[in-house]
């Protein structure tokens, strides 16, 4: 046998379409039941319940518990990002889901990628910010420059506060969509709160879609023209 991680149990656990389904719900970063994943996944509670039993053995997701209730959510930003790349390798291979409809142009455009800003609005938000000097790129890291975080304070987010977490400040994530990259990590996350604090945007019920107001639009490309 060989050593390294066993990168076929992770996969294995991935790849079944009901398990993947479930995942994907939970890339809007909201907690959900194991009833509301069934449902999501076009399966039986029963059914459904043992998928989680899995993901949870495989530490994919984590379960809290509220009163009677269970709610269920990605184990950690590492396999949101391992998600979103992977939609990002199946979209290019055409490998797409055959139900299409008005909201598919919603998702491209603006959706919560697990907790921060992603979709053509996330790629055109680090963009901007690459270009305006307030990050700066290596080949697969992000860093925040000096004009970046007077711009972060200025914007009104607190830098400092971030920075007690171990979580990395910024990450680049592959877009699956737009198969540009757009900006993860506490960073993104923190983005994407103030953008929702200052009414920028809303997030629509039971969806990863996130809808611009016409303020926060005009706003939003006035800032981060690309």
């Amino acid at each position: 046998m060989r050593d390294g991680p066993d990168i076929a149990q992770i996969a294995a656990l991935i790849g079944d379409p009901a398990r993947a389904n479930m995942l994907t719900a939970l890339m809007s970063g909201k907690a959900l039941t194991a009833g509301e994943l069934a449902r999501e996944a076009g399966i039986s509670p029963q059914t459904a319940s043992s998928h989680l039993k899995k993901l949870l053995a495989g530490s994919l997701v984590r379960v809290r518990g509220q009163g009677r209730h269970k709610y269920y959510g990605l184990s950690g930003e590492d396999v949101a990002h391992v998600l979103e790349n992977l939609m990002g390798l199946a979209a290019g291979r055409g490998h797409l889901r055959t139900q299409t409809g008005p909201k598919d142009a919603e998702l491209r455009s603006a959706r919560v990628c697990y907790n921060h800003l992603a979709g053509s609005r996330g790629v055109q938000m680090f963009t901007a910010m690459q270009k305006q000097g307030y990050l700066e790129t290596t080949e697969d890291a992000v860093h925040l420059t000096e004009e970046g975080t007077q711009f972060c304070t200025g914007f009104g987010i607190d830098l400092e506060g971030l920075g007690r977490s171990r979580a990395p400040l910024c990450r680049p994530c592959l877009d699956w969509s737009e198969r540009e990259t757009h900006l993860a990590g506490k960073l993104g996350r923190a983005m994407l709160t103030r953008m929702e604090e200052i009414g920028w945007l809303v997030r629509i019920p039971d969806s990863r879609i996130i809808r611009f107001t016409r303020t926060g639009e005009t706003e939003f490309d006035a800032q981060f023209s690309a």
